[in-house]
């Protein structure tokens, strides 16, 4: 099966660059994890003489046309950093636009999600978030929680500092209640992450050009290829997703290890 027959019944046909680069994917090497740093609303805005809001809503419909061709493509998790810890010290207007924004996309979005067998998970620390945006999540979540497809995780009030504070807390907590010496490996971290239960990010994407993670997933991108783009993510556009895709196919994952050609030469004695 070639990837363009996973998008036969996407919302908006496929325009010529879409499916020229979209033929040039093989769909048995995608990543079963991608996570994106959504970067570049505010500076989107600015560019057009428009208010921040304008990138954030502009956004949203990125979003949306990112998480369904993922779907279609059958990749296993997406995850997006949506609103960060550090996000607060914005101003109070654009926060609470955020948050009417998040509620408003839940409601109209949810249904597609859920026809669509994704499941809908929340890292972060939701419970800092606002009662009404906190009861939206739970219902999205409690909704979506017996779908097989696509897991779809968005970082909400996330830091992945705060997220490793947390769960060496949890193994402390763990350990007080149990009684007895214990041990701590990378698996017992890894199960007390926010993410536990989906696999480590095969590739993550950052738009706008910053070259940096941003306190993003830092346990889980240990072994993440990073692609970043100057597009702004407003303006990303499946054709620049399938250009990620295709770069990160080209790659050579060697986890520390050697390529096949270099073990080669390493095993006959070939100086490299």
């Amino acid at each position: 099966m070639k990837a363009s027959d996973l998008l036969k019944a996407a919302d908006r046909p496929l325009d010529r660059e879409e499916a020229r680069l979209l033929d040039e994917l093989d769909p048995r090497r995608l990543p079963q994890h991608i996570a994106i740093i959504m970067d570049g609303n505010g500076r989107w805005a600015q560019r057009r003489h428009l208010p921040r809001v304008a990138g954030h809503r502009a956004g949203v419909d990125t979003a949306r046309e990112v998480i369904e061709t993922c779907a279609r493509l059958k990749i296993s998790a997406l995850t997006l950093y949506a609103f960060s810890l550090e996000n607060w010290r914005r101003p109070k207007a654009e926060i609470d636009f955020l948050m009417r924004l998040l509620r408003e996309y839940l409601r109209k979005e949810l249904p597609v999600i859920h026809e669509n067998n994704i499941r809908l998970l929340v890292i972060g620390r939701p419970d800092q978030l606002p009662v009404e945006v906190r009861s939206d999540i739970k219902r999205a979540m409690r909704q979506t929680e017996a779908n097989t497809g696509m897991r779809l995780a968005v970082a909400l009030n996330y830091g992945a500092r705060a997220e490793l504070v947390d769960a060496f807390n949890a193994i402390l907590d763990h350990a007080r209640h149990n009684g007895g010496s214990f041990r701590v490996d990378e698996q017992t971290i890894a199960d007390h992450l926010y993410t536990a239960g989906l696999p480590d990010p095969d590739l993550l994407i950052r738009t706008s050009g910053e070259m940096r993670v941003s306190n993003f997933l830092l346990w889980q991108i240990a072994y993440a290829e990073i692609y970043v783009t100057e597009t702004l993510w407003p303006d990303y556009s499946r054709a620049r997703l399938f250009e990620a895709l295709l770069d990160f196919q080209k790659r050579d994952r060697r986890y520390g290890g050697l390529s096949g050609v270099a073990a080669c030469s390493a095993g006959t004695g070939t100086r490299g």
